[in-house]
């Protein structure tokens, strides 16, 4: 594993809150430090939202959706003005993608080639769904004639990821869009550079003031404050299972809101011994260690065949050595530092907890360099499912290998957890790939593939990693009421 020098910065912009399409600062004139994990100094200091603030937005959101032309805008009309969002950031990639490098330790090579055109692709999908949303006539019983209709649910709460802080903003953000919705969006406080960028390109495409509302801060005051607002009518919250439960909590005490809830995952990566060992290599590295780790359908538990376990590892050991470390303006960098020290701390910690319960600490396991959050990708052997490294999610550069005989057993142990939002199989026999596939208790299995996550499919959890559904046209209904119209027929008995 190599290492190179830092790259760039970039000048920051946009550091205050954004409502009712106005750059402002907060109401207590309180900020707060966003730092370079990279090089652990300050990037800048951002406005620091509150109640009070979120207060301010939510009052912009509402009064735009109940008296302003977003939601009552044709279909036609808001996908133009979406498609025109998708090309102003598809303009702006560079700087982008360099505000989610320098804020989120996120290589350029990942951010530039992958998540910004990921974010264009997500508006463009869902600015092609904006004319398309069509309610159903009804045949009903009786002598009525009933229809329904798919309206806008009202003023919606965003609660972005640090992970994936762009992707994030689009997966809530565009669908939320194009049914006519206005929102309050919370980035992460670990990352709220690139959401307020997404704002100053937003009002240049010419989407109304008040709709779209960005209010950075904490979680204990502004994510609080969202998921309790009588005002808000639904939330999206992506993140840990222990503040998903907090937002549950504060939703169903203010105004019973509905939330969509994604909470992460313990995912396993299942690998026969007939599977093509190769690829099996390459997408048990690729599934874990890109992004650092930080991604919640990492398949970090590896079930691998006793048949083929002792070749597999050596040969996963050998190539995660070629999985490069080092400046993240350098395009054939693959690995960075984690997002924040927090996250840091607990993934040496965790780290810890697997040497001392007895698992082989076959590579990496350490810091890497004198300075910033990085940590050396981890391959940990001889995993029992009772170790906390195999139970509890890491989210960092740490893949526990576990070793199974048969089919039945390892889909028992597959499905041994408080998670289920994704899993990996692979085998060259359909028989297996379809009784696994069925068997597994996941909201997506890949078979002979990894991380197949795209804009046509929905991404959502089975368990404690959450429920709802995020991309595909199912991203949709959870922005959306659903009305039933009825009307009796002339000569009706109900007349």
């Amino acid at each position: 594993m190599s290492s190179k020098s830092n790259g760039a910065t970039n000048e920051i912009k946009f550091t205050k809150l954004f409502i009712n399409g106005q750059f402002v600062d907060s109401l207590l004139g309180k900020t707060f430090e966003t730092t370079n994990p990279t090089t652990e100094e300050i990037i800048t200091r951002v406005a620091e939202g509150t109640k009070e603030d979120v207060d301010l937005a939510v009052k912009a959101a509402r009064n735009a959706f109940d008296h302003g032309p977003w939601p009552r805008l044709s279909g036609q009309a808001r996908r133009k003005i979406l498609l025109k969002f998708a090309d102003l950031i598809e303009e702006n990639v560079e700087e982008l993608a360099t505000l989610d490098v320098i804020d989120g330790g996120k290589p350029i090579s990942l951010s530039r080639s992958l998540e910004i055109p990921t974010v264009v692709e997500l508006f463009r999908y869902y600015a092609g769904a904006a004319d398309k949303i069509h309610g159903t006539t009804l045949k009903m019983s009786t002598s009525i004639h009933a229809y329904t209709l798919r309206e806008p649910i009202g003023v919606v709460g965003h609660i972005i990821p640090w992970n994936f802080p762009s992707q994030g903003f689009a997966m809530k953000v565009a669908p939320a869009l194009a049914v006519g919705c206005t929102m309050v969006v919370k980035p992460s406080e670990q990352t709220p550079l690139s959401a307020l960028f997404y704002a100053h390109l937003s009002k240049l495409a010419g989407i109304p003031d008040g709709v779209i509302n960005i209010v950075n801060g904490f979680g204990e005051t502004a994510g609080a404050a969202i998921s309790s607002h009588m005002d808000i009518d639904t939330v999206s919250f992506t993140g840990s299972m222990e503040v998903g439960r907090l937002v549950m909590q504060a939703a169903a005490t203010s105004n019973l809101k509905p939330v969509l809830l994604e909470l992460g995952g313990k995912s396993p990566f299942i690998v026969f011994d007939d599977a093509d060992f190769d690829k099996a290599i390459d997408l048990a590295i690729y599934g874990n260690f890109i992004n650092k780790g930080e991604i919640c359908v990492a398949g970090s538990r590896v079930f691998v065949q006793e048949g083929i376990h002792d070749a597999f590892v050596n040969k996963l050991a050998e190539k995660t050595k070629d999985w490069t470390i080092g400046d993240l303006f350098d395009p054939t960098t693959r690995h960075g530092p984690q997002s924040n020290k927090q996250q840091y701390e607990k993934v040496l910690s965790l780290i810890e907890h697997g040497k001392k319960e007895g698992a082989t600490l076959l590579i990496g396991g350490r810091p890497f360099g004198k300075k910033g959050y990085y940590i050396e990708p981890t391959i940990f052997t001889d995993v029992t499912d009772d170790m906390i490294i195999a139970k509890e999610e890491i989210f960092g550069p740490v893949i526990s290998v576990l070793k199974f005989k048969t089919i039945d057993e390892v889909i028992k142990r597959a499905n041994a957890t408080k998670y289920g939002l994704a899993a990996g199989v692979m085998t060259k026999n359909i028989d297996i790939a379809n009784t696994v596939s069925r068997s597994i208790r996941a909201g997506a299995v890949w078979v002979n593939c990894f991380l197949a996550l795209d804009k046509d499919a929905p991404h959502g959890g089975y368990k404690m990693s959450g429920f709802g559904k995020e991309s595909g046209i199912e991203g949709l209904d959870h922005y959306l009421h659903v009305k039933t119209v009825a009307t009796p027929i002339y000569d009706s008995p109900w007349l």
